[in-house]
């Protein structure tokens, strides 16, 4: 059978509040291609205007009762709305539309429950869906005993779930402790990386921003590249999860670690940024960020803020900051129009086509926090295990064997170049 055939048909629903920053139906094109993700095909939008949420039903009664139509006409089995809804709310809009009901919190973590492939990643997904679901597990009741499941039933399961709060709290108590130990093992690869003294240039913005196309166009310079090492990319929202670590050099020669990080999107569930807190952390360790923004996005503004209230959480404001407008094949760089408060350094490039990318290399090498320096070492034969040090963590320019010992030229930073100084010729 056709995929098309057997996708989940939706109905998705907006409230339009005057307070809301960003226009509701970019949003809910936003939310159609987070449904697309899960694997559900949208047959309609719905949206209300209002002044205030209505604690009972979010939307009002009587468009909940129009909604109920609407899915009778449509043949519609799912209605997911474009906000989180509390656990009262889910059991009163199911008693009267009879269907399905998931808010984008929940649709949000279905995405990554089926992204997820590490085992953190996983357990990172199943930690955030059980204490998303804990509170409302009379609302998912309904639903989840019925047939079929689909999009906001995977992860923890049926049984799980109808289980008492106590249990649940014990898996979640489980969860943690198996988390924290594997945190421990990325504490100790991280001491590793750190030792190397390669400066770590961390990807961070919007899903779907073009970061993986860009890591894949940038590690194509390598001399050792090999279609092997290529992330995964495909043109939709959160296509990849799990953090990816590349070797590449600069221009002058300088090795550096580049490493992604899981997409951001508006309304990201604060129970998934906390979840996910271990591997996003990872750009606490970076020396640069490279914030990649899709110039090409009507919601460009958006986007940057979101991205900007993300890193304000994890406490990285401080961190010297590339803005990398992506996707310039798309635009006329003369009607790109966005906010300037959040940036200062930037590029305009297009990771598809390759264009700038040089520019934005050379921008790496001169934002990084400390500067390398070409040297020549000459190292005696008997310390031999100073040679096996730069080879492993050096890109080697030209590497001699002469009567006094081996000669090395490369690049090095000024911790090693004062560790070190003794051998430079």
């Amino acid at each position: 059978m056709d995929n098309k055939d057997i996708r989940e048909r939706v109905l998705i629903v907006g409230v339009d509040l005057e307070s809301d920053l960003i226009d509701i139906e970019n949003s809910l094109d936003e939310l159609e291609e987070l449904v697309k993700a899960a694997n559900g095909v949208v047959i309609s939008r719905l949206i209300q205007k209002k002044d205030n949420i209505n604690p009972t039903y979010f939307i009002g009664k009587g468009k909940a009762e129009e909604i109920r139509h609407y899915c009778d006409e449509l043949n519609i089995s799912t209605v997911v709305f474009n906000d989180e809804l509390s656990g009262a709310q889910l059991r009163n809009l199911e008693k009267i539309i009879d269907r399905k009901i998931v808010d984008r919190t929940n649709l949000i973590l279905d995405i990554f429950a089926r992204r997820a492939k590490s085992k953190e990643g996983k357990l990172q997904v199943k930690l955030a869906q059980l204490k998303y679901r804990l509170p409302r597990l009379i609302g998912f009741r309904d639903y989840l005993s019925r047939e079929g499941g689909g999009i906001g039933t995977r992860g923890p399961g049926e049984q799980k779930l109808e289980t008492d709060r106590r249990h649940i709290l014990r898996e979640i108590n489980n969860i943690e402790k198996q988390l924290k130990e594997i945190e421990k093992i990325r504490d100790v690869k991280r001491k590793k990386r750190r030792e190397s003294n390669l400066p770590i240039v961390a990807l961070v913005g919007y899903t779907n921003a073009g970061k993986s196309t860009l890591m894949n166009k940038v590690i194509e310079l390598n001399d050792d590249y090999e279609e092997t090492k290529k992330v995964y990319v495909e043109d939709m929202l959160f296509a990849t999860l799990d953090t990816s670590l590349r070797r590449s050099k600069l221009p002058n020669g300088q090795a550096f670690l580049l490493t992604d990080t899981v997409g951001f999107v508006s309304k990201l569930p604060t129970k998934l940024v906390e979840a996910f807190k271990g591997t996003l952390e990872e750009v606490k360790y970076a020396d640069l960020l490279l914030h990649v923004v899709d110039a090409s996005n009507k919601d460009l503004d958006i986007q940057i803020q979101t991205t900007f209230n993300i890193l304000k959480e994890l406490e990285v404001l401080d961190k010297p900051t590339i803005t990398v407008f992506n996707k310039m094949d798309k635009v006329d760089i003369h009607n790109l129009v966005y906010d300037n408060r959040y940036i200062e350094e930037k590029v305009f490039i297009s990771a598809k086509t390759g264009e700038n990318l040089d520019k934005l290399l050379l921008k790496i090498q001169d934002q990084l926090p400390y500067s390398y320096k070409f040297v020549t070492l000459n190292i005696p034969y008997d310390k031999h295990n100073i040679v096996d040090y730069f080879m492993q963590n050096y890109e080697i320019d030209n590497i001699e064997y002469t009567e006094k010992g081996t000669v090395l030229e490369l690049n090095i930073n000024p911790i090693d170049m004062k560790k070190y100084k003794e051998f430079i010729v």
